[in-house]
């Protein structure tokens, strides 16, 4: 897989996995600019990095610009949603279990 082979969705994300072993599980997200602000509580650690765009998300009670190369630590069951994001960002997102 060519992890810049995809579609950007008209409204939304989309989520590939691209790996899963044993406690991890790596995900690409493209992200549309059309993205309701869901909000997300995981049972699992999370790290995300842009691979290309920028996204606004909201964490901690505080805003958070993250551009291309930027990186992020999401401990489980940490609240936090997208806010605004750039049309055709792509992340990936690493879930540790």
């Amino acid at each position: 897989m060519n992890l810049y082979n995809f579609t950007v969705p008209k409204d939304g994300e989309d989520f590939t996995t691209l790996l899963e072993h044993k406690n991890i599980k790596i995900n690409r997200i493209v992200s549309s600019a059309d993205v309701e602000p869901i909000e997300y509580i995981q049972e699992e650690d999370e790290w995300v990095v842009v691979i290309e765009g920028e996204a606004t998300l909201f964490l901690k009670n505080e805003e958070r610009v993250l551009q291309k190369g930027d990186t992020l630590f999401i401990p489980a069951k940490t609240s936090h949603k997208v806010l605004k994001i750039k049309d055709g960002t792509i992340w990936l997102a690493i879930h540790i279990f």
